[in-house]
């Protein structure tokens, strides 16, 4: 059986719909940067998602194509993830969706190398006759945050937020959001094939100890 991350990891992929603080470790991604309105059909956000599961699925797919990977085992495709933030705000406003800045992931196995992400960018280039020289290796430690299960849409996502600041506040952290360190969200869910109703999302957020 395939392994599969969200499962392994319940931790990371599937926290409770209570606040709770977790410890992230570091991990390896696909990685692709952009800015603009998520919404917008066949906008940077939408096209660059498309790049991140072309590559994701070249990698998964290597044995087929002959690139033997060292220490490799057949697993699931990890979720959709993002980094978001808007210059000047700590966290993001959603009434201005233009000015998101975000960066999408997708994480891939330890055993995945920057040498075995060059040949699947080399490979998929070749194969889909697309352009995947924006997509990167992006290895990030993420560290101490509070996260959260939302259920809806993603424009409601300002009320699990508000839960989760205000827990926090109670544990005596406050939010840590910088350069690098961003509002962030995983996407469990297939907008395609659900209702927003029911769209689960890890919200997490950068924290440290107030004081």
């Amino acid at each position: 059986m395939a392994f599969d991350f969200k499962k392994a990891y319940k931790e990371i992929y599937l926290p409770s719909k209570k606040p709770t603080i977790i410890e992230v470790p570091a991990m390896s991604f696909l990685a692709i940067e952009g800015k603009g309105d998520p919404n917008e059909v066949g906008g940077a956000y939408q096209q660059g998602i498309g790049l991140l599961y072309g590559l994701a699925y070249t990698l998964k797919m290597s044995a087929r194509n002959k690139h033997v990977i060292d220490g490799f085992f057949d697993y699931v495709v990890p979720p959709l993830e993002g980094f978001w933030w808007q210059e000047g705000i700590k966290g993001i406003d959603r009434t201005r969706k233009d000015e998101l800045s975000f960066i999408s992931v997708i994480r891939v196995p330890d055993f995945v190398t920057e040498q075995d992400f060059l040949w699947a960018k080399q490979e998929a280039t070749q194969k889909k006759q697309q352009d995947y020289s924006k997509v990167h290796f992006w290895q990030f430690e993420e560290g101490l945050c509070v996260q959260c299960m939302h259920i809806g849409p993603y424009d409601d996502e300002d009320r699990t937020v508000e839960k989760m600041d205000q827990w926090m506040a109670e544990q005596g952290y406050v939010s840590d959001f910088s350069e690098t360190r961003y509002h962030h969200e995983i996407y469990l869910s297939d907008p395609r094939r659900s209702q927003p109703e029911k769209w689960r999302t890890v919200i997490r957020h950068p924290i440290k100890k107030k004081g």
